[in-house]
């Protein structure tokens, strides 16, 4: 694990998102989430380092069914208090999910992958989950904003410290790694400077959402392609008692080519002889 949110790191990330630049980039996410990830509602999804929230929101606002993940449970605990009984949330670590094969049609990892020690564990954790999709939103290191958060890094702040960055083609990289040939979507946001990003962020407008390298946000879209599947058929036969003697009983066993009735051969090359009552 990474970074681990505490009352501290989770009062400076709202502020960010409470901010001019936070909420333009929240409301660019959600075209972002809808234009890469092509959620259909009523579709189950699940928000690997949610936090308190925030991309929850968005994704049930799509109409999907959404569960979320995070490993500080003081920023479950928020996120908790925020949603209510709207979602299913855990305290669980990115690298290690509590959640079956295939359980969620598609998972999100949104501003996690750059808090995490080991990203490509979580991803293929998310790949093991996640029947459809894999949908990955990070900070772009090659982006006018990110070289101003890893200054602001640099000089103490407790959120940034640390912080691992990525470009276009480190993503491409690590996405490869954990799901080799698979087919990738993405786009990016906000890769114009401060003064004139904001109005483009804010609008509807469809040229908003961008294939820039440059962007402050890169979002990739995975599609999980899988050489086998496998159905879950209940057994209808019941199951019979084999008629005879079993085969595990000491007149069907052989251990290295001795049967059972002439003492069974141990480790050592000694002999056990059976006793008979």
């Amino acid at each position: 694990m990474g970074l681990i949110f505490d009352k501290k790191t989770a009062a400076i990330y709202e502020d960010w998102y409470q901010s001019a630049q936070g909420r333009a980039i929240d409301r660019a996410m959600e075209r972002l989430i809808a234009n890469l990830a092509e959620p259909i509602p009523g579709e189950r999804v699940l928000d690997i380092g949610c936090g308190t929230g925030n991309h929850l929101i968005i994704m049930s606002k799509l109409g999907l069914d959404v569960a979320g993940i995070d490993y500080s449970p003081y920023m479950i605990k928020a996120a908790r208090e925020r949603l209510g009984h709207r979602c299913e949330l855990k305290t669980a670590p990115a690298e290690d999910l509590p959640y079956e094969d295939n359980e969620f049609h598609t998972s999100f990892l949104i501003n996690t992958l750059e808090f995490l020690d080991n990203p490509l564990a979580a991803l293929r954790e998310a790949g093991r989950v996640s029947k459809n999709r894999v949908f990955v939103g990070v900070f772009n290191s090659l982006s006018w904003n990110g070289l101003v958060k890893r200054g602001q890094g640099y000089l103490g702040n407790a959120l940034y410290d640390g912080l691992k960055f990525y470009n276009l083609w480190q993503l491409r990289f690590l996405l490869k790694q954990a799901f080799g040939d698979a087919v990738v979507t993405w786009g990016s946001i906000g890769s114009l400077p401060e003064f004139q990003w904001q109005k483009r962020l804010f609008s509807k407008a469809p040229g908003s959402l961008k294939r820039s390298p440059f962007g402050i946000v890169l979002g990739m879209s995975v599609t999980m392609r899988y050489r086998f599947t496998t159905q879950g058929l209940p057994l209808k036969v019941g199951l019979k008692k084999a008629p005879g003697r079993s085969l595990a009983g000491p007149a069907g066993m052989k251990v290295r080519g001795q049967k059972a009735e002439g003492g069974v051969r141990s480790d050592s090359g000694t002999a056990g002889r059976a006793v008979s009552k």
